[in-house]
């Protein structure tokens, strides 16, 4: 079984917003999975069925930075080990709209996957990260909060697709693969 978790903040106020990539994403596979999604403690979670295996989407409601707290939970309750837990996050340090594929290493900063790997132990997991780039002179903190411009919507809504895609290659035919599929320069 796989954990594909998106990562964002909960709550319409956050609904658009560039930090909000993660849950874009888990919300089209959820709907393209025909996968409803209930809340449970700290997060809401469906289960379904992605190129013939089990998968389990997730949201974390723990805000965040404290993503974390809800990823071990699931871990723990559904014995998955980290080797096939996903997630799926914005990145200030890539183009807008740009797609990479990345298994382990440090958390570059996002403090979602910091709270992650806190939390799990580990940095063996892999990440689906998608571009949200930067605006000179605004801190990161306020600039993930805003919501995407109208010439970026095209590309942000292409990178969801893109993104979802390359889930269904991790699952189907694993990260190496799937790393050379979409992880294009």
């Amino acid at each position: 079984m796989w954990a594909i978790v998106g990562l964002g903040n909960h709550g319409s106020k956050y609904s658009k917003t560039r930090h909000n990539l993660g849950f874009m994403v888990a919300d089209a596979l959820a709907g393209s999975l025909d996968i409803d999604l209930q809340e449970k403690k700290d997060y809401l979670i469906g289960k379904g069925s992605m190129k013939g295996d089990d998968v389990l989407l997730v949201e974390p409601l723990t805000f965040m930075n404290n993503s974390g707290r809800a990823v071990r939970d699931v871990l723990k309750r559904h014995n998955i080990f980290p080797e096939n837990l996903i997630i799926i996050h914005d990145d200030l340090d890539m183009e807008t709209g740009k797609l990479k594929i990345k298994k382990n290493g440090s958390s570059g900063g996002h403090k979602g996957i910091e709270s992650i790997i806190q939390n799990i132990g580990t940095k063996e997991f892999i990440r689906v990260k998608i571009g949200i780039g930067r605006e000179i002179g605004m801190p990161a903190e306020d600039y993930v909060l805003r919501k995407f411009k109208k010439d970026e919507l095209p590309l942000i809504k292409d990178a969801v697709k893109r993104a979802s895609e390359a889930v269904a290659a991790i699952v189907s035919e694993g990260a190496s693969k799937a790393m050379n599929k979409f992880n294009v320069k």
